[in-house]
Formats: structure tokens, sequence, C-alpha cells
């Protein structure tokens, strides 16, 4: 049964994989998309830093794309709602719970019109989704409407000043006008043209962030914002995968810069913010 279902979910998937052939690391890609459940433990540990013990906690996973954080959280004990705008993605969804045996209810709904009571949920995380939606504004508007009062949101955004692409994955597009940057993206073959995704896609119609333009919308919605990274780097908790930047870290520290360092990536460079956002 445990293989019939991963060769199911894996039917399901496959298609939604071929529009990135041209990455390097396909095949590892690959099975991190399959398998995304088992590679959620650091946006776990996010939210229960967050949010505290997760057993028992209602979670929205707002945009659940393939359900690998949804089932993950739900594994923990959370009780986790899926929604997510893309019907094919809804079903891996279901395919991904069911081959734990988990019953996660899952929604095929827009971002800006969810539908759910007031006041339904402890948290809502939004990975990788309000650069899709049609209006981020409406969408942080719903988001305020269906969480409880101090409740808490983690999101991501995508910096408009970001190097490298995190999307297209190829270096100053940003820094171009986007007709010249779509242009690249066509020689280079990284559109998406073909895929049957509903939210949108193109460079010119996703919507980027300038940090404190991003942290000023929440504002004006009722929250209040904490850089997840940055407090990482308070406490001391911030990883750095690669040695060289380890060593860089270490000796801006001696010197008492690692904080303002941090600050100047994040505005001129990095791809993504990633925050946690309380209800006021």
């Amino acid at each position: 049964m445990a293989y019939e279902a991963l060769s199911e979910l894996e039917q399901a998937i496959e298609p939604w994989l071929q529009h990135m052939t041209w990455r390097r690391d396909y095949a590892r890609w690959r099975e991190r998309r399959i398998n995304q459940e088992l590679y959620q433990d650091e946006r776990l540990a996010m939210l229960s830093g967050v949010a505290g013990e997760l057993r028992g906690l209602r979670v929205l996973d707002l945009g659940a794309g393939m359900g690998g954080f949804a089932v993950a959280a739900a594994l923990r004990g959370a009780r986790v709602v899926a929604s997510e705008y893309n019907p094919a993605y809804c079903e891996i969804v279901r395919l991904r719970a069911e081959r734990h045996n988990l019953r996660l209810p899952v929604f095929n709904a827009a971002g800006e019109t969810l539908p759910f009571a007031d006041a339904s949920f402890d948290v809502v995380v939004a990975w990788d989704v309000i650069e899709h939606v049609q209006s981020p504004t409406a969408m942080l508007r719903e988001i305020a409407r269906v969480l409880r009062p101090k409740g808490h949101c983690l999101i991501t955004a995508i910096n408009r000043r970001a190097w490298i692409d995190p999307h297209y994955h190829l270096p100053g597009i940003n820094w171009l006008p986007r007709p010249l940057a779509e242009l690249l993206i066509a020689r280079r073959g990284r559109t998406k043209a073909g895929a049957a995704f509903r939210d949108m896609q193109r460079l010119s119609e996703m919507h980027y962030f300038h940090y404190g333009q991003f942290i000023r919308l929440c504002k004006r919605h009722g929250f209040r914002a904490k850089d997840l990274r940055q407090e990482q780097l308070r406490r001391g908790t911030l990883r750095s995968p690669k040695p060289t930047r380890r060593a860089i870290r270490r000796v801006l520290r001696g010197f008492g810069l690692e904080g303002l360092a941090y600050r100047v990536q994040r505005r001129w460079y990095v791809g993504m913010f990633e925050l946690a956002l309380e209800k006021m």
C-alpha cells in the first residue's frame, strides 16, 4: 500500500516539475519535492519558535503548494488546514497526507478570499505565496481576519533587489527593466510557458518588495513584524552552511559589524525575506 501511494504521488507531481529540468541539481530537487515533508525541520523550528508547542495548534497553510509543510506540521500534532489555489496541487496534498494516514482538510481557494470564519486560526503560514496573488493587500487583510488576536503569521516575500532571482535562478535580472529581464529569461529557457499554473508566474506579473515597503504594508494591516533571520542572528543561532561565510561572520562579529552587514545584505542582495507577523 505504501509503495502504491508513493507511485501515485510521484505520478501526480511529475507534470509540475518538467519546467525546471534546466536545474543542475534537478535530480536532488525532484527528490525533495516528492518527499517534501521530510525536509521541513527548519521551518517547523521557526513555527515553534514563534508559536510554541505545535500539538493542538490551529494552523492554516495558505498556499500549501505540494503539501510538504502541512503534512510535516500535522505529523507533529498541529491541527492543520491546507488552502491552495491550484486544484492539481490540492490533489497532491491529499495524496501526501494519505501516505501518512492523515486526514488533512484541503480547500481550493485564493488567498484574497479565504473560506474560513474570523479568528479561526492561531497561526497562518504563507511560504512563497504573496508574490503570486492578484492583490497582496487583500491577502494580508484576509490573513488578519482569520487569525485570532495575538495570532501569528509566518510569511515570505521576495526582495525587489534580489541578486539571484528565487524563481528563475538568474543573476542580476531584478536590476533590469522588466521587459529586458523577461527577454533574458526566455533566451535562457527559464520561462514557465506550457506549465499549467493558474497563479501569476511571469516576472512582470509577480509582486516583489523592498524590505521597508513590505514592513509598512504589514503594519497597515495591524501586524507587528520581525525578521526571523535577524532574530536568529541576535540569538547566535543563525547557521551559515559554507565555511567561508562562517569565517566572514566571525570577523564581522569581532568588529561589531555583523548586524550592520546583515541589514545591508537584506536591503541589497538576499532573495527572500522571512518574517513573523503578530496580529495586534
